[in-house]
């Protein structure tokens, strides 16, 4: 299993590029950004900055969407970074969440995301691509071949976006750490991807939900519990469009949808913040299964678990009071512990 981390890209931009620095240090993969122009700076502009500073990490937005940008725009900032800094782009991208909602906008429909998904991987990746009524082709951009491309993976939680999903996508990012909601997500997917002709195992899948380590004592539950809260709010607004989409009896597991009974609106100003004030409905059962919490042993089972299930990345949240303890805590204990698991049954 691979490692993420997610940042909201809050100023200074600086101690994004730290953060990303000390997780590159500590063995992570991936480091993603929140896209949400209105309410945080600018990601690409700090993605370059993060490629500069690293190695080795993949970077991109977690996630971004086909309506607040042009895909042809988009697709020249990933060539343009590979230019830069080698193939080390990846986009995540969804239908549009706080980055349209603010500005009074609607997500997009799940056609339109079909199509931002072939136009932009085609164009990041230096190949000629049908884009408003006429062939178009970045005469500058490299394609660097297989298993170097700019992949695109996709966020979702309803079954139509999961079903595209596997259609078209080259990952599945799912926000949230339950292992039964999991499951199904994943057995949706790569059925889907069965169905349309694709190999399933060519589906990545990643999950990414906040990870805060304590030292097992119930303040210590308590207080990881209030800084990851606002988690279970974001995923419920998520949900909210689903049972609006689908009714609260589809084929969606109750375990998803029933939480938010109690929700009563979403306040995009609070977008991802700890202590905001439309989480109060998130108990904490739900912030227990959708994030994880506890001891790094406790953490480990969760991830095995998630291993187990076929999640090939699992992506840290790090929207709390204790990033560089949490990083410090998965490079020294957590990641080791699993690498070892790894060796062992090789």
């Amino acid at each position: 299993m691979d490692f993420g981390v997610v940042l909201q890209t809050t100023p200074p931009a600086s101690r994004v590029v730290d953060l990303s620095r000390i997780a590159e240090t500590y063995g992570f993969s991936h480091v993603w950004t929140f896209d949400s122009h209105v309410l945080w700076e600018e990601p690409y502009v700090i993605h370059s900055a993060i490629l500069q500073a690293t190695r080795k990490v993949v970077v991109g937005p977690m996630v971004t969407n086909p309506a607040t940008r042009e895909w042809s725009v988009t697709a020249s900032t990933y060539a343009t970074l590979n230019e830069m800094y080698g193939p080390r782009t990846i986009c995540g991208i969804g239908r549009g969440d706080s980055a349209v909602r603010t500005l009074s906008g609607k997500p997009t429909t799940l056609a339109t995301l079909r199509e931002s998904v072939h136009v932009i991987r085609e164009l990041a990746n230096g190949r000629p691509v049908e884009h408003r009524g006429q062939t178009v082709r970045f005469p500058w951009a490299t394609d660097h071949g297989a298993g170097r491309q700019t992949e695109v993976w996709v966020a979702a939680y309803g079954p139509k976006a999961l079903q595209l999903t596997g259609e078209v996508a080259d990952g599945f990012i799912l926000q949230l750490a339950d292992p039964d909601i999991t499951a199904w997500t994943i057995r949706t997917v790569k059925d889907a991807a069965a169905a349309a002709g694709r190999d399933p195992e060519t589906v990545k899948i990643c999950v990414a939900a906040p990870a805060y380590v304590t030292d097992g004592s119930r303040a210590g539950l308590d207080h990881a519990r209030e800084q990851c809260r606002w988690f279970g709010g974001m995923v419920g607004n998520h949900v909210a469009d689903i049972v609006e989409r689908y009714g609260s009896d589809s084929n969606v597991p109750a375990a998803l949808t029933d939480y938010i009974e109690g929700r009563e609106g979403y306040d995009y100003n609070q977008h991802g913040q700890v202590g905001n004030t439309h989480a109060d409905f998130v108990p904490d059962e739900i912030v227990d299964r959708f994030c994880l919490l506890g001891s790094p042993a406790e953490q480990i089972a969760r991830l095995r678990d998630l291993e187990d299930l076929g999640v090939d990345q699992f992506a840290l949240y790090l929207q709390h009071d204790a990033k560089e303890q949490t990083l410090r805590a998965y490079g020294d204990l957590v990641l080791p512990a699993l690498a070892e698991t790894v060796t062992a049954l090789s």
